[in-house]
């Protein structure tokens, strides 16, 4: 069980307004903005290189902590300035040829398509689509007959923008790796609020971000690479940092997947990602799962209890994001609406997951997600103003 009393002192916004926006991102404990602040602060005084050498072994633990929360190695997280550099450093470093194949989910995120879109232009590759079951999660029996000797990568999307289900990752990594298929995971709206366990999920790739349910800075992210994959594939751009320069017309790359990372980086950033990570380890991640499924589940159902709110959340096992349109609202209106009640929502256009929506037929969908620092008494206040809109 959390302790919700002090987790709401330290995140003083929350006691002024109903921040349901963790999917996009959250709000920073204080002691993350304190480490970030505290950091800037020791720049403006010795510079940033002395500062960034002082703090060579707190940076190092960023990537232990980091390690523990998702059942890796330090020597496997790559830090990176957000999911999808860290997302697109990967797939643009899998070798591709013609009449190769790449498989994606059907609630697959725009950036990712755009991305494997592009590749498979350039290189004579394509991009197939695995379709939803009828509970909206990728249809693992459609998938497995997808599958064959071509196939170097899928591409999954564990928990989807727009909606609140979680992709069984697992069964697919199992399916994908009968064939050998590398297995890709976005996990930039899982990591922070479900138990992600790489070993368990046997998936070759991670994505994530800093700045939704870890509740670290905007700027921050991280790959996570199976140690096998680490000295066998080359990134789309290096420096001297994921490589040296050992002669005239020669370079060596990092033994391991600091070959994914560059030398210039946000130092203040990433020691305040450090911050968060652990400050969800002292939590504990089975508690913040616990909490953020209870706040989200008792939205779903108080919003169903309205009329003209239609709530479009698909999966058997569902994430902390709540998705819903209003009949008489445009997602747009609503979100207006709600923000001068203090209610901090968003919206997740068509664009952001289009197949998925374009298959169920929807513009657009307001999206609240609260995190375990939302109180009960708060989402029963959202919802009333809704009911009384």
């Amino acid at each position: 069980m959390i302790d919700l009393e002090r987790i709401r002192r330290d995140t003083p916004a929350a006691e002024t307004a109903i921040f349901l926006d963790s999917a996009g991102s959250s709000l920073p404990p204080t002691p993350v903005v304190e480490t970030a602040v505290a950091h800037l602060r020791r720049e403006a005084v010795v510079g940033g290189y002395r500062a960034a050498i002082e703090r060579k072994h707190d940076l190092a633990a960023v990537k232990t902590s980091i390690a523990t929360l998702i059942g890796a190695q330090a020597s496997d997280i790559a830090l990176s300035d957000s999911a999808t550099r860290a997302w697109s450093d990967f797939f643009y470093s899998i070798p591709l040829t013609a009449g190769d194949r790449i498989l994606m989910c059907e609630v697959e995120y725009a950036s990712n398509a755009i991305a494997a879109l592009q590749r498979a232009a350039a290189t004579g590759a394509r991009v197939e689509i695995v379709p939803s079951d009828p509970t909206g999660q990728i249809d693992l029996l459609a998938l497995e007959a997808m599958l064959d000797e071509r196939v170097r990568i899928v591409s999954l999307v564990h928990a989807p923008t727009n909606g609140g289900l979680i992709n069984p990752a697992r069964a697919v990594a199992d399916l994908a790796h009968r064939f050998g298929a590398l297995v890709l995971l976005d996990a930039c709206q899982s990591v922070g609020q479900i138990r992600v366990d790489v070993a368990e999920l046997g998936v070759d790739a991670l994505s994530a971000t800093g700045r939704k349910w870890l509740r670290g800075p905007r700027g921050t992210g991280f790959l996570y690479l199976c140690p096998e994959l680490s000295a066998s594939l080359e990134p789309p751009a290096l420096d001297l940092h994921s490589a040296q320069w050992i002669g005239e017309s020669e370079y060596r790359l990092a033994p391991d997947v600091t070959r994914f990372e560059f030398w210039e980086c946000d130092v203040a950033a990433r020691l305040a990602l450090g911050t968060a990570v652990d400050y969800l380890l002292d939590i504990g991640i089975d508690n913040a799962e616990e909490a953020i499924s209870q706040r989200a589940e008792y939205l779903r159902t108080a919003l169903r209890g309205l009329d003209g709110v239609s709530v479009h959340d698909l999966g058997d096992r569902r994430s902390g994001i709540v998705s819903f349109t209003v009949d008489d609202l445009a997602p747009t209106d609503v979100r207006d609406f709600l923000a001068a009640k203090g209610v901090t929502v968003t919206v997740s256009p068509r664009s952001s997951t289009l197949l998925d929506m374009t298959h169920r037929k929807l513009d657009a969908v307001v999206r609240a997600s609260p995190h375990y620092f939302v109180t009960f008494a708060q989402l029963d206040e959202m919802v009333e103003a809704l009911r009384t809109r």
